[in-house]
């Protein structure tokens, strides 16, 4: 199991899912990259990039233990053979056992926040034919605008993920308070209601991004985007909102992400 961290009363669990390279190549997905960036980015985290120059990239999950012993998830990885996620990412994840390797069971986990509906994001939040919630005693938690478009936009995940989710799932419009020094921030963008977890006690944070930023060459330039972005100018703004905030707080900041070769990542200075 991957080593934790502590903010305050809050244990911070990384949780992998799989990890393998990306069907795209790393060039078209960031294509206003330079090789000066390129160069930057690799250095920062050398195990994105595999020998031949293709994105390797990791599939990860974050679970916060409260002081209670509440459960909060942030994200539900790739899933089982049969998800979503299934026709491009390398399932079946190992996200059942990471969690029993941490010692969390399932049925306790509280919340689950999704921070988009993107299938390397959802995986475990549904599972079978037909659906039912793996975490079955956690409120899902998604920004409102996120749960519209898919439900105008993809019958698909419709019928797979939302349907099932029946009274479990819960939205949110902007930013919802979900314990004592945790919340989550409509970031939009990535997709219409993108959102990330900001996990504060005094002036130190961690920020679970999601999908604000995928690789380390957004952590170095945060201004670049990124080919699967569906409003590129709404993210860019959010990913930079978000991190000014950081820098602005004066304490230890890190950023908790999904992709990234290591789970806790410092914010560079701009």
């Amino acid at each position: 199991m991957p080593t934790t961290r502590a903010l305050g009363p809050v244990t911070v669990i990384p949780l992998p899912d799989g990890e393998g390279t990306f069907p795209d190549p790393r060039t078209a997905m960031f294509p206003e990259a330079t090789p000066e960036l390129w160069a930057a980015a690799d250095a920062l985290d050398p195990g994105a990039v595999t020998p031949g120059g293709e994105w390797y990239l990791r599939y990860r999950c974050f679970a916060l233990r409260l002081e209670s012993g509440r459960i909060i998830l942030v994200d539900a990885g790739i899933g089982p053979a049969d998800s979503p996620a299934a026709t491009w990412a390398p399932v079946p994840g190992r996200l059942p056992a990471e969690l029993m390797a941490a010692g969390i069971d399932p049925a306790d986990v509280d919340t689950v926040v999704l921070t988009h509906l993107h299938t390397d994001h959802i995986g475990w939040a549904v599972i079978g034919e037909p659906g039912v919630p793996y975490f079955r005693n956690a409120r899902y938690l998604m920004q409102a605008v996120e749960v519209g478009a898919i439900r105008a936009g993809s019958e698909h995940l419709t019928r797979r993920l939302l349907a099932p989710l029946g009274a479990q799932l819960s939205t949110v419009d902007g930013r919802e308070r979900l314990a004592p020094g945790i919340s989550v921030v409509a970031t939009p963008g990535h997709t219409p209601g993108h959102q990330c977890v900001l996990l504060e006690h005094g002036e130190d944070a961690i920020l679970f991004t999601g999908d604000l930023l995928v690789h380390a060459i957004q952590v170095i330039d945060p201004e670049l985007a990124y080919g699967g972005e569906t409003d590129p100018a709404a993210a860019r703004d959010s990913r930079l909102g978000m991190l000014r905030d950081l820098a602005g707080r004066g304490g230890e900041t890190l950023l908790a992400t999904p992709h990234l070769t290591e789970p806790f990542t410092t914010p560079t200075e701009r």
